[in-house]
């Protein structure tokens, strides 16, 4: 078991607990300075992720654009304290270790004290503070939650002394980087497991020459209702969102309830049935996944493939999109490197093989037989993977906290 400190006392914060004797706390406001300084327009651009803290923009996929006038971000330095104004609940926080601008949005603190950043920058981003930024934050709905400022500016900062404070981060240093590392090889060994998923997939459909269009596999191929479905939180249906569908799997829990009113409305075209198969036209674009059963409709940016069960199998034109030559067609009638969109006249017209129903079956088992233990190997490793992060996170919590004393392990 993990060493503890001989005696803990109540923090008086209810999200912090009990803390080692000696420890103290201090408002935000009496170490750090809100300072909003802007028009340096050719600082090096930085952001704040959850799982990474300030880094350069540049070197984590970023969706949000940099705006035209870089004049309104504001300059950070080394020590600073940066926050995420809407999502410091889910951890966008951290304390810069580089120069340079960060979103007009952002809330930017000076450092006025003699702690240990590293030590800060751990505290800051753990756990207990992410469950304390919640406290903090007001909005219509969390997503939308925003850190009150007033609130934030007398938030308690626990410090340890100057040695615990370098103990600290000198053991979270070394253990998160082990566990990172293995979490990078558990990530390598899932890419190399897709890829030669994929490989069996591709062989199966690469060699043969297309000899029909989609549309003739399918009695229909209905368009989703351009609208935003009307959600029921006790509905009892689902209306299937692209985030849904991932690499030919339904994935549960990530639709919208709706009632059977609006399950109705947005089915008039044409109800979803199982054997039928689920498509996603944008964002992203190429995915699909059998119907999974009779209580779903459409969400938006969703496509029903009805299929016609005289000439194809459900799953084997399933399988036949994830095909290198499906998938290609899909990017250049895009016009780019990635599939931003398939349009209906595209999906309709895209050249398949369809073989009669006796060979779709017999290279749909030859497939779910293949592809079943990567699969398996694929869910247990990202199931570790996970695992790992709630330990990390766990380790963090405990040893910013004091829940364990790791000075004699540093």
């Amino acid at each position: 078991m993990s060493k503890r400190y001989a005696e803990y006392v109540d923090s008086g914060v209810p999200w912090l607990g009990d803390v080692p004797a000696g420890w103290t706390l201090r408002p935000l406001w009496s170490m750090f300075e809100r300072v909003k300084d802007v028009e340096h327009p050719d600082e090096q651009m930085l952001s704040v992720f959850r799982d990474y803290g300030v880094v350069a923009k540049d070197s984590r996929d970023n969706i949000n654009k940099t705006a035209e006038n870089r004049n309104i971000y504001q300059l950070v330095h080394p020590g600073w304290l940066v926050t995420n104004r809407m999502k410091a609940w889910q951890g966008s926080v951290g304390i810069s270790g580089l120069r340079g601008i960060v979103s007009g949005h952002y809330i930017c603190f000076a450092p006025r004290h003699d702690a240990d950043s590293r030590y800060l920058n751990w505290l800051f981003r753990s756990l207990p503070y992410a469950a304390g930024y919640a406290l903090l934050s007001r909005g219509v709905r969390i997503g939308q939650a925003e850190i009150d400022n007033s609130q934030y500016r007398v938030m308690p900062v626990l410090l340890p002394s100057i040695e615990e404070q370098r103990a600290i981060a000198d053991y979270l240093d070394r253990e998160t980087t082990r566990v990172d590392i293995l979490i990078e090889e558990q990530q390598r060994l899932i890419e190399t497991l897709r890829e030669r998923r994929h490989s069996l997939v591709d062989g199966a459909f690469g060699g043969l020459a297309p000899n029909a269009r989609l549309r003739s596999a399918c009695i229909d191929i209905v368009d989703c209702p351009h609208t935003t479905p009307d959600v029921s939180d006790d509905g009892e249906y689902e209306a299937v969102r692209t985030a849904s569908v991932r690499n030919g799997k339904y994935r549960p829990g990530n639709g919208l309830p709706v009632d059977t009113d609006t399950w109705k409305a947005r089915n008039a075209a044409g109800a979803p049935s199982v054997g039928d198969v689920l498509f996603t036209r944008e964002a992203p674009a190429g995915e699909a996944c059998m119907v999974p059963n009779d209580r779903i409709c459409l969400g938006q940016r969703m496509v029903l493939l009805r299929i016609d069960h005289t000439v194809c199998v459900g799953a084997f034109l399933l399988w036949q999109i994830y095909s290198d030559r499906v998938q290609d067609h899909f990017r250049l009638s895009a016009n780019g490197s990635t599939v931003a969109n398939v349009r209906l006249p595209v999906l309709r017209t895209t050249p398949i093989w369809l073989p009669d129903l006796t060979e779709q079956r017999r290279i749909v088992a030859y497939l779910d037989e293949q592809t079943a233990n990567i699969d398996n190997l694929i869910t247990e490793t990202e199931q570790f993977i996970e695992l790992s992060k709630e330990r990390r996170s766990a380790l963090i919590a405990a040893a910013v906290t004091g829940q364990i004393d790791v000075r004699e392990m540093a």
